[in-house]
C-alpha cells in the first residue's frame, strides 16, 4: 500500500515562490518531499515569467507547468482532472504576496501550506480565515518549530499535568545577521525583510518574534489576554523594528515574555524557551533541538533526548525518524509539520470528513492569532507600551 494509504499516490505539490536565489523555498522542497509522499509538479517560482521557468527545470518541472504567475498556474491547474492537477500548493513569498495568493488557491478548492506570518495585517487573516472555512481546504501554516520531537513532548508533559499550573514563560529569538545595513547593500532577504511595504508594520517582532510566541502558544495552549510591548528601531536608518520585548498576561494569571533581536552581535538562531509550573520547569533551545530539560526542585535534572529510552511521549515519538543520537533538526522540523497536513490532505481527498480543527500542525487559526499578536503589540508599543487587549476569537488552547 502507498505511504499515502487510500490515495495509492504521491501528492502533486506546487510551490509558489522558490526561485533562484531563494533559501526558504528550497527549504520548503525538500522538507515537503522528505518523506515521499509528494513530488513537486507545478509551480510560479518567480514574478519574473522567465526567470519562473528556468527555476522549474531546477526542480524537475515539465516546462508547461512551470507557470508566469500564481494566477495563470491556477487557471491552468484547475483544468486538469484530479490526480493530476497540484492537490496542494505552498507560499514560499514575501509578506505582502501570501494574501492573494493563498485567497486564489483557497476559492479555487486547492489545499494551501503557507509560510509564516500568514498575511500582511490582521485584517487579512481574519479574511482568510472566513474563506477556509467557507471553501473547506486544508489550510497549514509552517511555524516548524512546532515540528521539532521534543517541542511535541513538552506539549504533552503540560497537556499531562507534570508541570502543574503553568505560571511563567520566557522565550526568545535572538539574531545578529542585521546588525549592520544589510538592506542597502541590495541583499534580498534584508531588503524585503525591513520594508513595511513588504514585511509589514513589524520588522523583527513579525519575522521571528511570531515564532517565540507561537512556541509558547502551541506548548502551553493558554489564552493570551494582554500585552504590554516595546519595539525598537537601533541601526539608524532602518524603517521598522529590529529589537522587542513584549509582556504576555494570559488567562489564569500566568506571565509571559518574547524578546527578539537580529542586532545581537554573533547570535544565530538562537530561539529558546522556558516554561514554569507549579511541580516543574522546562527548557528547550531551538540550537540544541534534541535535548529538553525537566527541572524539579529536590530532584536531579532530568535531561530528555529524542527517540531516546522509550519515555518520549506518543506525538513526540511519531516525529522522529531517527534512533537516538542521530541528530534530526531543521528540515525533519519542517517536514513534521507536512506530514501531519498530509494526513488530513489525503483524509481530504479519500473522501473520509476532516477539518483542520483541531491538528497538531499550525492552522489558519494559529496564522491569526501570530497577526494579533503582531498588530498589538504594534500598537502597544506606539503607544507608550500601554497594556493592550489581545482576547481574540479565533484564537484557540
Amino acid at each position: 500500500m502507498s505511504i499515502n494509504g487510500p490515495l495509492g499516490r504521491k501528492l502533486n505539490m506546487g510551490l509558489i515562490g522558490g526561485g533562484q536565489g531563494s533559501f526558504i523555498g528550497k527549504v520548503h522542497s525538500i522538507a515537503a518531499c522528505l518523506d515521499n509522499r509528494a513530488e513537486v509538479v507545478a509551480g510560479a517560482f518567480s514574478s519574473d515569467p522567465a526567470r519562473s521557468k528556468a527555476s522549474g527545470a531546477e526542480y524537475g518541472v515539465d516546462a508547461r507547468r512551470a507557470y508566469g504567475s500564481y494566477l495563470e498556474m491556477v487557471q491552468e491547474e484547475i483544468k486538469l482532472p484530479v490526480g493530476k492537477r497540484v492537490d496542494f500548493v505552498t507560499i514560499a513569498t514575501p509578506n505582502h504576496t501570501h494574501f492573494p495568493i493563498a485567497k486564489a488557491f483557497c476559492e479555487a478548492g486547492i489545499n494551501v501550506i503557507c509560510d509564516k506570518p500568514m498575511t500582511f495585517n490582521l485584517k487579512e487573516a481574519e479574511e482568510l480565515l472566513q474563506i477556509v472555512e467557507k471553501t473547506g481546504v486544508i489550510f497549514a501554516l509552517t511555524h516548524n518549530y512546532t515540528g521539532y520531537p521534543l517541542v511535541r513532548q513538552a506539549r504533552q508533559m503540560v497537556l499531562d499535568g507534570k508541570l502543574g499550573e503553568i505560571q511563567a514563560i520566557r522565550a526568545f529569538y535572538i539574531q545578529g545577521w542585521l546588525r549592520t545595513r544589510l538592506e542597502s547593500t541590495g541583499q534580498k532577504q534584508a531588503d524585503w525583510r525591513t520594508d513595511p511595504k513588504k514585511s509589514g508594520s513589524a520588522g523583527c517582532f513579525g519575522d521571528i518574534a511570531t515564532h517565540a510566541y507561537n512556541l509558547a502558544r502551541f506548548i502551553t495552549g493558554l489564552q493570551p489576554r494582554e500585552v504590554s510591548c516595546s519595539l525598537k528601531t537601533f541601526e539608524p536608518g532602518r524603517q521598522l523594528d529590529d529589537y522587542g520585548t513584549a509582556v504576555i498576561r494570559f488567562d489564569g494569571g500566568a506571565l509571559g515574555t518574547v524578546t527578539a533581536s537580529q542586532i545581537s552581535h554573533g547570535r544565530e538562531n538562537d530561539l529558546w524557551i522556558e516554561i514554569d509550573g507549579t511541580l516543574g520547569a522546562l527548557e528547550w533551545h531551538q540550537e540544541e533541538p534534541n535535548r529538553m530539560i525537566f527541572r524539579q526542585n529536590g530532584q536531579p535534572h532530568s535531561i530528555y533526548t529524542r527517540a531516546g529510552g522509550g519515555y518520549l511521549s506518543k506525538p513526540a515519538a511519531d516525529a522522529s525518524r531517527l534512533p537516538a543520537g542521530h541528530p534530526e533538526a531543521f528540515f525533519e522540523a519542517f517536514a513534521n509539520i507536512y506530514t501531519s497536513a498530509y494526513d488530513a490532505i489525503v483524509a481530504k481527498l479519500a473522501g473520509t470528513a476532516t477539518s483542520n480543527s483541531p491538528a497538531i500542525y499550525p492552522n489558519v487559526a494559529d496564522g491569526v492569532d501570530g497577526m494579533n499578536f503582531i498588530e498589538q503589540c504594534v500598537g502597544s508599543s506606539r503607544n507608550a507600551g500601554a497594556w493592550t487587549n489581545m482576547a481574540h476569537p479565533a484564537c484557540r488552547s
